[in-house]
C-alpha cells in the first residue's frame, strides 16, 4: 500500500506541475511556498528548531492556525525553554500564522509528503515531538518519525463522516499512520469514537474540547471595532449582515437574503468574505449583477472608506477580527455539501450566526449551539433570506442568540491548557522509558553516517529488513578481515614479516576492542608510576587526527608543550597536558618515535599507547585492556562489531587490565576472568576504576589542568548536560549518575569529533532553554571545544570532569611483575 501511495504521490506532482505554474504568476508567496515545500528552507530558520529539541506543531491551512494559536501559548507556558515550530500547508495558513503566532520560534511550509523529501526534513530537524492538529496524517512523515523514534500527538484532533470512509480505503497504510501517534487528543466525544473506529486504541484516546474555544488573536477592543467599521466604510450602515467563508453558488443565496434586509432596513451593508480569495473578482460580478454597488477591503485601504452597499472582504487574517462588526452572520459551505466552516470565530464575539444544514465537517460544534439554540440553522436559501430578516427586525431575539453564543464559549474554555497538561505527561511517561532514551539518542545522530555505523555495529541484534542486509554483509567482510588478521600475525611470528627492536623497554597498551577502554588515562597512570620509579619514560601515540603530518611529531619535550590539540590530535595533547616531565611523541612508525626518544630525551621505557597491534615492533610487556562495561563489544570482528582481532588472540598479554570495573553488570568480571583463562593462563589480571577526582571549570581547566576545581560532591543533585565524543559515552554518562547528578540530556557526537563554535552555540541554546544548571563534558571533550567558547560570556557553566585511574584488585602482583621486569632488562632505581 505504501508504494502505491507514493506513486500516487508523485504522478499527482508531476500531473499539478503546469498549476503550480500559474499559481506561482498569480499568487503571491506561492513560489516560497513551492521552495520550502522541496526542502528548501532559510537557513536562519532553519537554524531556531533544528536538532533542538523542538516541539514541532502541524497546521494545514488557516482554520487550523486559529486552532494552533492558544495552543501555542499554552505550550511556550508549559515548555519555556524548548523552541516551538509551527508548519503549514496553505499559503493564507502561512500568512496567517506570521500574523497571529507571535510564541513560535520558527514557522515554515510542511514538506511535500515525497518518499525520501518528507523523511528528509525531519531527519533534519528531529524535534522532540510532532503534533498534528486535526487530521494531518501523512505516511511518509509518520514512518520516518517511526524510524525515528519521535513520539506523535494529534491535538485538537476531528474527524468527519467523510474522513472515517474514506480513511479505511487506506487499510495498512492506515494501520501505520494510526499506530504510528502515541496520544490522541480529540475535541469531542463523537471525534474520539470515529479514531478508535479507525483502528487507536481507547487508552491512548482523550477528549480535551476544542481549542478554538480559547481564541484570543480575535479579540477587538471598543475602538479596534469602530476603526474596522470606520476603515470598511460602514459607519452609516443601519445593521450589517456578514458571510464568512463562502463557497461558489452561495453568495446568490446571501444577496437575495441581502435584498429581502434592504426591502425593510434601507441603509443596512453586506461583508461578503470568499473562502478563496481567487474567487474575489467573480463575486464583485455577482454583486453588481445583482444591482449592489460593490468595494473592497484592498481598495479602500488603498483610496479610503468608500461608501458601497457591498464590501468584499479579500485580505488574509482578518474575518476573524471583522465578525465583530456584523450584526447577523452566515458562515459559509453549510448550505452547499462542502461540510461547513467554524462558527466559534463568530461566536467568540457573541454574534447571532446562521448556517445551512451541510455542518457534517463541524458537526459537534454544530450540535452543541444548536442544542441550545445559539444558532439558526436553514436548508436553502427561502428560509435563510426569512431567517435573516427576523433577526434584522428581532433585536431581542437576536440578542438572546448572542447572549447564548457567549456562555457557551465561556463554559467550553480550556482546551488548550488540558492539551499542554497532556503533552507534558505524554513526554515525561515517554521519555522516562530507558529504552526510549536510548533510541532517540541513537537516531538523532542518525544523520552522522560515523555515529549511524558506531551505533549498528555494536548492535547484537538487529530490526528491519534495510539493517538486516547491511549487518550480512558487514558480517562477511569481517570474516575476512578476521582471516587477514590472523595471517599477518602469523608472518610475523613465523619470520616472514620482519619486526624491528628498541634499545629500551617496550610496554604495548591497547585492546581488542574499538575504542572506550580508558587507554588514555591507563597510559598517564602507568607513565606517572614507572617515571616516580626512577625511570625515564615516554609516551609514543600514532597522533589519530591529528593535522600534524611527519615521521617525528614533538607534543611535549618533557618541559614543554609543542603542539597544540588540532596539532597534535585529542589524546596525545591531553597525555602531554597532563604530563608535564614526560616527552609525548607522535608519528605512525612507533620504532622511528621510540629511536628519536632514546638519541634525544634518553628514554628507557617507551609506553605505546595504544599499541597492542602495533606488531612491528617488539614488545617487553603487552597490557591489554578490557571494559567491564562493554565486554568485547558485541562478539563480532570489524567491521561488524568492535573487535579488532579474534578474541583468542587474548594469548599475547602478559597483563589483562579490566577497566572501570565499579561500573561493572553483575557476573561481567567473573566472565572475563574465565574468558582471559581459557585463551592465556599465564596472563596476570588487574582491575581498575575510574576515579572521578574534581570538576573544572573549562576556562580554569585550560590555565591548569591538574586545578582543585569544585568537589564532586557539590555536583550531587545538579541538573546537569552530558555532552561527549569519545568512544564509550555510556560510561561517562554513568559516572555522573553514580555521583548524583540529574542528566536532563545526554548529547553523543563521533568519537573523536571536533566542536565547532555554531555547535558549541547550539549546546550552550538547548542547556539554556532546558534550564541546566552545568554542562559536563570529559578531557577528551575540552581540547577539542574551540577556544573562543571561554571568552564568549556563557551564562551556563562548562565543567570539566577530571578522573584518574586508580588499580584495585592485583594492582601489588602488577606493580611487583612491572618492577621486576624493569629491573631485569633497565636494573634497578631509586624511586622519587
Amino acid at each position: 500500500m505504501q508504494i502505491l501511495y507514493n506513486l500516487a504521490a508523485i504522478l499527482v506532482v508531476i500531473l499539478i506541475i503546469p498549476v503550480f505554474m500559474i499559481r506561482s504568476v498569480r499568487e503571491k508567496g506561492f513560489v516560497e511556498r513551492i521552495r520550502q515545500s522541496l526542502g528548501f528552507y532559510p537557513v536562519e530558520t532553519l537554524e531556531k528548531v533544528a536538532k533542538k529539541h523542538c516541539i514541532w506543531v502541524h497546521a494545514a491551512s488557516v482554520g487550523e492556525i486559529v486552532a494552533t494559536s492558544p495552543l501555542i501559548k499554552e505550550f511556550h507556558k508549559e515548555f519555556p525553554k524548548t523552541p516551538i515550530l509551527v508548519s503549514v500547508v496553505t499559503t493564507s495558513g502561512y500568512e496567517m500564522a506570521n500574523r497571529i503566532i507571535k510564541d513560535a520560534d520558527a514557522i515554515i511550509y510542511f514538506p511535500l509528503d515525497l518518499p525520501f523529501l518528507a523523511g528528509s526534513v525531519l531527519r533534519r530537524i528531529h524535534p522532540r515531538v510532532f503534533l498534528p492538529v486535526e487530521t494531518e496524517l501523512w505516511p511518509n512523515f509518520l514512518k520516518t518519525a517511526r524510524k525515528l523514534h519521535i513520539p506523535v500527538m494529534m491535538v485538537n484532533g476531528r474527524i468527519s463522516d467523510r474522513s472515517v470512509k474514506q480513511y479505511r480505503y487506506l487499510r495498512s497504510l492506515l494501520s501505520d499512520m494510526i499506530g504510528t501517534v502515541t496520544k490522541f487528543a480529540m475535541q469531542s466525544d463523537i471525534d474520539a469514537d470515529y479514531i478508535m473506529r479507525l483502528g487507536a486504541s481507547p487508552e491512548l484516546v482523550t477528549v480535551t474540547g476544542n481549542t478554538k474555544f480559547d481564541q484570543t488573536y480575535t479579540d477587538v477592543s471598543p475602538e479596534e471595532k469602530a476603526a474596522i467599521i470606520r476603515e470598511m466604510g460602514l459607519e452609516k450602515a443601519e445593521g450589517i449582515l456578514l458571510a464568512g467563508s463562502t463557497h461558489r453558488g452561495e453568495e446568490d443565496f446571501v444577496l437575495k437574503a441581502f435584498k429581502a434586509v434592504r426591502e425593510k432596513h434601507g441603509k443596512a451593508k453586506l461583508v461578503i468574505a470568499p473562502r478563496e480569495l481567487l474567487r474575489t473578482q467573480e463575486v464583485i460580478h455577482i454583486c453588481k449583477r445583482a444591482g449592489f454597488t460593490v468595494t473592497t477591503r484592498t481598495k479602500q485601504q488603498e483610496q479610503g472608506p468608500q461608501d458601497a452597499d457591498i464590501v468584499i472582504l479579500d485580505t488574509i487574517g482578518e474575518l476573524g477580527k471583522v465578525y465583530s462588526v456584523g450584526d447577523v452572520v452566515y458562515v459559509g459551505g453549510s448550505l452547499i455539501p462542502h461540510g461547513g466552516h467554524n462558527i466559534l470565530e463568530p461566536a467568540a464575539h457573541g454574534k447571532a450566526i446562521i448556517v445551512g444544514h451541510y455542518m457534517f465537517n463541524f458537526k459537534d460544534t454544530h450540535a452543541l449551539f444548536k442544542k441550545r439554540n445559539a444558532c439558526i440553522t436553514v436548508n436553502n436559501e427561502q428560509e435563510l433570506a426569512a431567517e435573516t430578516v427576523q433577526l434584522f427586525d428581532d433585536a431581542a431575539h437576536r440578542h438572546q442568540l448572542e447572549a447564548e453564543t457567549l456562555a457557551i464559549v465561556g463554559e467550553n474554555k480550556g482546551a488548550s491548557r488540558k492539551s499542554a497538561i497532556i503533552l507534558r505527561e505524554m513526554l515525561e511517561s515517554y521519555e522516562s522509558i530507558p529504552e526510549n532514551r536510548q533510541r532517540a539518542r541513537f537516531t538523532q545522530k542518525i544523520d552522522n553516517f560515523q555515529t549511524y555505523f558506531i551505533e549498528l555495529v555494536h548492535l547484537k541484534e538487529v530490526n528491519g529488513f534495510g539493517e538486516h542486509i547491511l549487518t550480512a554483509l558487514l558480517y562477511i567482510l569481517s570474516k575476512i578481515y578476521a582471516l587477514l588478521v590472523d595471517f599477518k600475525l602469523w608472518g610475523y611470528r613465523h619470520g616472514m614479516f620482519s619486526r624491528k627492536k628498541l634499545d629500551c623497554f617496550v610496554i604495548s597498551l591497547g585492546n581488542v576492542t574499538v575504542g572506550g577502554t580508558g587507554k588514555t588515562p591507563t597510559a598517564q597512570r602507568l607513565a606517572s608510576d614507572i617515571r616516580d620509579m626512577g625511570y625515564k619514560v615516554v609516551i609514543l601515540n600514532r597522533g589519530y587526527r591529528a593535522k600534524w603530518h611527519g615521521k617525528v611529531g614533538i607534543v611535549s619535550d618533557g618541559e614543554r608543550l609543542h603542539m597544540t590539540a588540532a596539532d597534535a590530535g585529542d589524546e596525545a595533547f591531553m597525555l602531554a597536558k597532563h604530563l608535564p616531565e614526560v616527552p609525548v611523541l607522535i608519528g605512525a612508525d612507533r620504532s622511528v618515535t621510540g629511536q628519536y626518544a632514546i638519541e634525544n630525551f634518553g628514554a628507557e621505557v617507551a609506553i605505546l599507547d595504544d599499541g597492542f597491534q602495533h606488531w612491528q615492533l617488539e614488545r617487553d610487556m603487552d597490557i591489554l585492556l578490557v571494559d567491564a562495561v562493554n565486554v568485547f563489544g558485541n562478539g563480532y570482528m570489524l567491521p561488524r562489531g568492535t573487535l579488532r582481532e579474534p578474541i583468542a588472540h587474548i594469548s599475547r598479554a602478559d597483563v589483562c587490565l579490566l577497566t572501570k570495573v565499579d561500573q561493572a553488570a553483575e557476573g561481567s568480571r567473573d566472565f572475563i576472568r574465565d574468558t582471559v583463562h581459557r585463551y592465556n593462563e599465564e596472563a596476570q589480571i588487574v582491575e581498575s576504576i575510574h576515579q572521578p577526582r574534581r570538576f573544572i571549570p573549562l576556562a580554569d581547566w585550560y590555565v591548569d589542568i591538574a586545578g582543585d576545581g569544585i568537589d564532586v560532591n557539590q555536583m550531587r543533585g545538579k541538573q546537569v548536560m552530558a555532552v561527549s565524543a569519545i568512544g564509550n559515552p555510556a560510561s561517562f554518562e554513568q559516572t555522573l549518575s553514580d555521583l548524583g547528578t540529574v542528566i536532563l540530556e545526554s548529547l553523543r557526537y563521533p568519537d573523536h569529533h571536533d566542536y565547532s563554535m555554531q555547535e558549541m552555540a547550539d549546546i550552550l541554546h538547548q542547556a539554556e532553554r532546558m534550564g541546566a544548571e552545568a554542562i559536563v563534558i570529559t578531557e577528551k571533550d575540552a581540547v577539542k571545544i574551540p577556544m573562543e567558547v571561554i571568552h564568549a560570556g556563557i551564562k551556563i557553566p562548562v565543567y570539566v570532569i577530571c578522573v584518574e585511574v586508580t588499580f584495585q584488585q592485583g594492582k601489588e602482583e602488577f606493580k611487583s611483575l612491572l618492577a621486576q621486569r624493569l629491573a631485569d632488562k633497565l636494573g634497578p632505581r631509586t624511586a622519587k
